[in-house]
């Protein structure tokens, strides 16, 4: 049984994997419901250009993600120069920059859950409240917010799931650094490449497996819980 023991190294991806994919998911969190809010409500000039480059990393080669962002935020690119010089927030090969890539990868999933949540509203409750003296943004935090919780946690568990398994953009962003940005997915592929390693490939796709299932089994549960208590306000 020595076979499923986990390494130190496989350990580090793992912890690793999760920090990236839970500070990629919250961080993307209030970006995600503004533009999700945007794209359901708002009515103006070129708001197919803002849902398509809002959906682009869906349909972008990984690699054509990973290299963008390189370029962008990279030590010598225009954003990760200004941020190094007055910030010290370094992305290229460093940690935050694989939560940056996951990030960019699966924001589209969770605007799209949390779009099709805000459609599904009905707006007589907001214009309801709105009648009583609720001002715009009290209306949002305690109407449509609460009705569309279910859509915002289904969003935020398949952004993180998504983070999970990202690979292609993070790896051209910040490459494949044992302890810093090696992540489940590159630690595989690792694996992979090397004689001998497919147990060490094997051990990690079951927890990848179990720890995808286990996230969207939480969104599911959560999901309900949140509904019913929507149902029963």
């Amino acid at each position: 049984m020595d076979w499923l023991v986990l390494s130190d190294a496989e350990w580090t991806a793992i912890r690793l994997s999760l920090r990236v994919s839970f500070v990629a998911m919250l961080v993307s969190l209030p970006f995600a419901i503004a533009i999700a809010m945007l794209l359901a409500r708002g009515r103006f000039w070129g708001k197919s250009i803002v849902n398509g480059v809002v959906h682009l990393p869906l349909v972008l080669p990984p690699v054509v993600t990973g290299f963008l962002l390189l370029v962008l935020f990279g030590k010598r690119g225009p954003i990760g120069a200004f941020l190094a010089e007055y910030t010290g927030i370094v992305f290229s090969f460093r940690w935050t920059g694989a939560a940056l890539a996951c990030a960019v990868m699966a924001f589209p999933l969770m605007v799209r859950s949390i779009r099709l949540s805000i459609e599904a509203v009905d707006r007589r409750l907001e214009q309801a409240a709105s009648t009583l003296g609720a001002g715009p943004v009290w209306v949002f935090l305690t109407v449509t917010l609460p009705l569309v919780l279910p859509g915002v946690i289904a969003g935020m568990i398949l952004a993180f799931a998504k983070a999970m398994g990202e690979f292609g953009a993070t790896i051209t962003f910040v490459s494949n650094i044992p302890g810093e940005t090696q992540t489940l997915s590159s630690a595989i592929y690792t694996f992979t490449q090397v004689p001998g390693g497919d147990a060490g490939a094997f051990r990690l796709t079951v927890i990848s497996i179990v720890i995808s299932m286990a996230a969207l089994m939480v969104s599911e549960v959560l999901a309900n819980l949140a509904a019913k208590k929507v149902d029963a306000a």
